[in-house]
C-alpha cells in the first residue's frame, strides 16, 4: 500500500495526473479515484489488484506491472484491461529476482494442500518462462492456454527487437557449482559476491573465499549475474528453499548442465537505456494512436469536444464516442449529418443528440 501511494506520489510530482488505489484506503477516496479515472481522460491508476475487476474502461492505453501476477492467467486478465476499443496499446512488465523469491515463498508457505501447491508452482513457472523467453509473445501466450498461432504477431518486444543470446553453459556451470559448494542455502546476492571475489564480512565468516568458486566469474559484471540466476531459476534449474529464506539449490535437471551433457543458452542482459525526457501530452498522443502533426489540433478538438459533452451528462467519455469513431471522423471528415451517420460507433440516438457538436469542430477546421 505505502508503495502504491508513493509511485502515485512519484508520478504526481513530475507532471502526471495520477491517483493510488488499494483496500487500506477508505471507501469514498477509493469511489472518487475510480470515478475519475472511468470519466476523465489521462489519469494514471496506480493500483493493486483490488482495482481492476470489474471496470471495463475501453481506451485504456497503457498497463504496467511492476510487480509479478501470479499466474499467466492473471497476467492475461489484468493485461486485456488495455486497448478494448480495438487501437493500439501497450503492455509492460518489470520484474527481478526478489519478485520470484517472495512469490515462491507465499506458494510454498501458505496453507494449501500439497497438490494445490504443486499447480502454483506450475502457473508461476510457466509465466517465469514467458518473462525470460526469447520468441512470440502471443505465440507463447497462445500455447499456454491450448491455442495455436502459425505466425509470429510482429508487435510484442520480442517481434519488434529479438532478444540477443549467448551460450551460457560455462556460466551455469559457475553459477550451479557456487551454489553447491556454499551449501545450497544462501541468496543471489552472497552468491554474486562470491563469483565476483568480493571479500566481504560473510565470505569470510563462512571461509567462502577460499572455494575453487571464489572469483571465477569476473568476466561478468554483477547485474549480469543476477539475471543468470534468475534465468536458471526461471528455466527450473535452480529452485528456492523457503526454509533457508530465499537460498537457492539445486535440482535435477542442474545435474546434466554441471556434467556437461546439456547446453544453456541465455537471454543477453538488456543494456541500461538512456534516460529520455518526458514527452508532452501531444506527443504521447501522436505515438498512441498515430496521428499525423498535420491532424494533430483536430484529433485534440474532437476530444476535447467528447470530454465537455461527458462531463455535462457525469458519464466517461467513452460512453460518448470511442476512439475508434474519432479516428474515422478525422479520417473521413464528414460534413454533413448524412455523412456524419456512416461513421462507425454512431447510431441514431448519438446522431441526434452528438451529430452537430462535432459538425461543428470538424466544419470549422475543413
Amino acid at each position: 500500500r505505502k508503495k502504491v501511494e508513493a509511485l502515485a506520489d512519484f508520478l504526481a510530482a513530475r507532471g502526471f495526473d495520477a491517483l493510488p488505489y488499494h483496500a487500506g484506503l477508505d471507501n469514498s477516496t477509493r469511489a472518487a479515484n475510480q470515478k475519475r479515472f472511468l470519466q476523465e481522460e489521462g489519469v494514471v491508476m496506480v493500483a493493486t489488484i483490488a482495482f481492476g475487476m470489474g471496470i471495463d474502461k475501453p481506451n485504456v492505453r497503457f498497463v504496467a506491472h511492476l510487480d509479478l501476477p501470479k499466474s499467466m492467467e492473471g497476467y492475461y486478465q489484468e493485461t486485456g484491461r488495455a486497448g478494448r476499443d480495438g487501437l493500439p496499446s501497450d503492455a509492460w512488465m518489470t520484474y527481478g529476482m526478489a519478485d520470484v523469491v517472495l512469490l515462491r515463498q507465499m506458494v510454498d508457505g501458505s496453507d494449501a494442500g500439497e497438490e494445490r501447491k504443486r499447480l502454483e508452482r506450475q502457473k508461476l513457472d510457466a509465466l517465469l518462462g514467458f518473462c525470460e523467453s526469447t520468441g512470440c509473445r502471443r505465440q507463447s501466450l497462445l500455447h499456454y492456454f491450448g491455442e495455436h498461432a502459425p505466425k509470429a504477431c510482429g508487435n510484442c518486444d520480442n517481434c519488434l527487437n529479438p532478444a540477443e543470446t549467448w551460450d551460457g553453459t560455462m556460466a551455469a556451470q559457475k553459477a550451479l557449482s557456487c551454489v553447491y559448494r556454499t551449501g545450497q542455502r544462501f541468496g543471489v546476492a552472497h552468491l554474486v559476491d562470491v563469483l565476483l571475489g568480493k571479500s566481504t564480512e560473510k565470505t569470510q565468516q563462512f571461509g567462502h573465499d577460499r572455494l575453487p568458486t571464489f572469483g571465477v566469474g569476473t568476466e561478468l559484471t554483477d547485474l549480469q549475474w543476477r539475471g543468470v540466476f534468475r534465468q536458471l531459476t526461471a528455466t527450473g534449474y535452480l529452485s528456492v528453499d523457503i526454509e533457508g529464506y530465499g537460498g537457492l539449490r539445486l535440482t535435477p535437471a542442474s545435474k546434466p548442465v554441471l556434467k556437461g551433457e546439456e547446453t544453456v543458452t541465455l537471454r543477453a542482459q538488456a543494456a541500461t537505456k538512456v534516460k529520455k525526457s518526458r514527452r508532452d501530452s501531444t506527443q504521447r498522443s501522436k505515438e498512441r494512436n498515430d496521428i499525423s502533426a498535420h491532424d494533430e489540433t483536430l484529433w485534440q478538438a474532437l476530444r476535447e469536444t467528447r470530454l465537455r459533452l461527458a462531463r455535462e451528462q457525469g458519464v466517461p467519455p467513452y460512453v460518448i464516442f470511442h476512439d475508434a469513431t474519432l479516428q474515422e471522423m478525422l479520417a473521413k471528415r464528414p460534413q454533413n449529418m448524412a455523412e456524419f451517420a456512416t461513421i462507425s460507433g454512431v447510431g441514431e440516438r448519438k446522431l441526434l443528440r452528438y451529430g452537430e457538436a462535432f459538425l461543428d469542430v470538424l466544419l470549422a477546421t475543413a
